[in-house]
């Protein structure tokens, strides 16, 4: 992590002692965040994080802003102080009352977190370990983005313990749903294809802009429900992630997995050539964001 936090609308040094036990969604997980990259000091696609952020707090009964631009400002205001035009920014809310173990003093309803820290280097490919019954599909939270992140953390650190890079997770189907933090896709031929939200998957940014701004002439995106078996018959298999862009995949456990295709490199230069013009529009003051 960076010198600087955003603590609702102060930004202030790291180590500041500003939060307390008694608020309830310290100790609990209640709230929400993302995780959005900085690119040339402009928050990239931070209207699809802040709707994304505000349909899960509607959900999960968080407190949250209701305007963007100050937490925008602010934000623009932690990468300054923290000098980190090209970075990882988390933004957090958490829901201060309510609850058996509110502690007293709690004026607000929630707190508003900013945390950056460096940009990460997944290398030239991601190895994912398979575990199973890890997602289900009439889970009525699934898709969101809460604080209560330890399981995901866990298969994580369980599957590098293991010498992977990440953890496939797969629903009580047995079909496909995502990574701990990645979205994954599949490509035969020209045809790529990703699970639906219906798999009990994120709906994860860089997802969402495959599938409705990238567009390469030739390859069409589509929802499909995928088995670990479409995995072992794909041309490529490759995941998506607000810091990763698009990885391909390299290994699956117990699979046999192929990277024989361009797919994701021809999608991977559309995604950043987009990331680009959304950074320069935005930079000029642009609200407008780039066809691809």
């Amino acid at each position: 992590m960076f010198d600087f936090i955003l603590h609702n609308d102060r930004v202030i040094p790291a180590a500041s002692a500003v939060l307390a036990p008694g608020q309830v969604g310290l100790l609990s997980g209640w709230g929400v965040f993302s995780t959005i990259r900085v690119a040339g000091g402009v928050l990239f696609a931070w209207e699809r994080h802040w709707a994304r952020m505000k349909h899960d707090a509607a959900l999960l009964r968080v407190p949250f802003p209701e305007d963007p631009a100050p937490v925008k400002e602010s934000l623009l205001r932690l990468i300054e102080a923290n000098q980190a035009d090209s970075a990882t920014l988390r933004v957090v809310i958490v829901r201060n009352r309510g609850g058996y173990w509110e502690g007293p003093g709690i004026e607000r309803d929630y707190d508003l977190i900013g945390l950056v820290t460096k940009l990460k280097d997944w290398g030239e490919g991601a190895s994912l370990a398979v575990v199973p019954q890890a997602r289900h599909t009439k889970y009525p939270y699934a898709g969101t983005k809460s604080l209560s992140w330890a399981m995901n953390l866990s298969w994580l650190e369980a599957a590098q313990a293991r010498g992977f890079d990440e953890a496939l997770l797969l629903n009580e189907l047995g079909n496909v749903s995502e990574c701990t933090s990645a979205n994954i896709f599949i490509a035969r031929g020209s045809r790529v294809y990703t699970p639906p939200l219906g798999a009990s998957c994120l709906p994860g940014i860089t997802r969402e802009l495959l599938l409705h701004e990238i567009h390469v002439p030739g390859i069409s995106i589509e929802e499909k429900d995928l088995t670990p078996a479409d995995l072992e018959s794909a041309d490529e298999v490759f995941i998506t992630s607000t810091t990763r862009n698009l990885l391909p995949v390299v290994a699956v456990e117990g699979l046999q997995v192929r990277c024989e295709g361009e797919v994701h490199v021809l999608l991977g230069n559309v995604f950043s050539s987009y990331v680009e013009a959304y950074t320069a529009a935005h930079r000029r003051g642009g609200m407008k964001a780039p066809s691809a």
